[in-house]
């Protein structure tokens, strides 16, 4: 076999440059947890002694984390000045923790499924499915950790304005089911912004739901917010105005049954917000490192947690919008149409 050495060279480039964002990746749970960025965007370009002193953290080891970021392209070093800097771009994902973009305690995701490989391999070889309880804890609060920021910037700002008329019926008091709320990040976003309206999480999770009710009450929301063991297909209430699906529809087993068990919970007029990752509808659209990103924890999580429940239908993380109205199209829905949409999210709304 004849190889294409410059094929091959451009290929090894590539690996170790995957290879080495493992260790970027623990690089930035290091310099959050120990306020590494937050200290360079607070303090501006300096050395690693002064960094170290304002951390509280060893100069050398702080020195070789600098040395790293700046290959890795996090922080930028002025060799005439011996000083790093974090841009301010850099720092809005890295070092501002209220912010649209926050980043870091994502990576706590990763180090779940590193934990979690032997369930992993166990799974590809005998085809069982692995539920989302059976990870390690450090996958949920990683995963609210990564989705909070987008909801907090998005949701109630844009998304749910995007959809027919339900800003309005939320603002004069309305009633709102968020399935697979998880630790109730996206519900209590919502119970912020519409203090006249009531909401219900439901999450098959109890230690979730536990937590979840734990938040609710800091936010000092909870008299207007509950929090309840349920599955998608069989929560309860109805003549809700809005139900929302954040990142999860996907995961569920039987999303088809879902949709028809939430058409029946939807007061007239109501919607159904579907927040799913931005995929195309193809495979080859997907070809690229965002999809690197969804078709990765779709294989670890989204998949196995399907095929772990009834049904077990593995639409994946990447299934687009044509499949996902196929799903509502079959549980009596006349549409499902992008009412907005991030670089990361679909954001559909689905209506009788």
């Amino acid at each position: 076999m004849q190889l294409d050495t410059t094929k091959l060279e451009a290929f090894m480039g590539k690996a170790a440059s995957d290879f080495a964002a493992n260790f970027t990746g623990l690089m930035v749970v290091i310099g959050h947890k120990l306020g590494l960025y937050a200290a360079l965007a607070e303090g501006g370009p300096q050395r690693a002694a002064s960094l170290a002193a304002a951390t509280g953290t060893d100069p050398r080891y702080v020195q070789e984390w600098l040395n790293a970021q700046a290959a890795a392209g996090y922080v930028e070093y002025d060799p005439s000045e011996e000083r790093y800097a974090l841009p301010p771009e850099h720092a809005l994902i890295l070092a501002t923790d209220q912010g649209p973009a926050f980043f870091p305690p994502a990576y706590e995701t990763i180090a779940a499924l590193w934990h979690d490989e032997p369930m992993s391999l166990e799974a590809f070889r005998t085809g069982r499915g692995v539920g989302w309880h059976e990870h390690h804890p450090r996958l949920f609060s990683g995963t609210e950790d990564f989705f909070k920021p987008g909801y907090r910037a998005q949701l109630t700002q844009a998304w749910i304005p995007s959809l027919s008329g339900i800003a309005e019926r939320l603002e004069q008091g309305g009633k709102v089911a968020d399935i697979g709320c998880g630790h109730g990040a996206s519900t209590i976003i919502m119970a912020e912004a519409y203090p006249r309206s009531e909401f219900v999480g439901y999450d098959y999770h109890p230690e979730s739901i536990a937590i979840a009710r734990q938040r609710a009450e800091a936010a000092g929301v909870a008299d207007r917010v509950r929090f309840e063991v349920a599955s998608g297909d069989d929560y309860g209430g109805d003549d809700y105005d809005l139900v929302t699906f954040m990142d999860c529809l996907h995961d569920m087993g039987d999303p088809v049954a879902v949709a028809k068990h939430t058409r029946l919970r939807l007061a007239s007029g109501g919607s159904v917000l579907l927040v799913e990752p931005r995929a195309g509808d193809k495979v080859e659209d997907n070809l690229n490192p965002v999809g690197a990103l969804f078709y990765g924890a779709s294989t670890l999580l989204c998949v196995p947690n399907s095929r772990s429940q009834e049904g077990g239908l593995c639409l994946g993380a990447c299934a687009g919008h044509g499949r996902l109205s196929d799903v509502f199209a079959e549980a009596g829905f006349s549409e499902l149409r992008r009412a907005s949409e991030t670089p990361f999210n679909l954001v559909l709304e689905a209506r009788l």
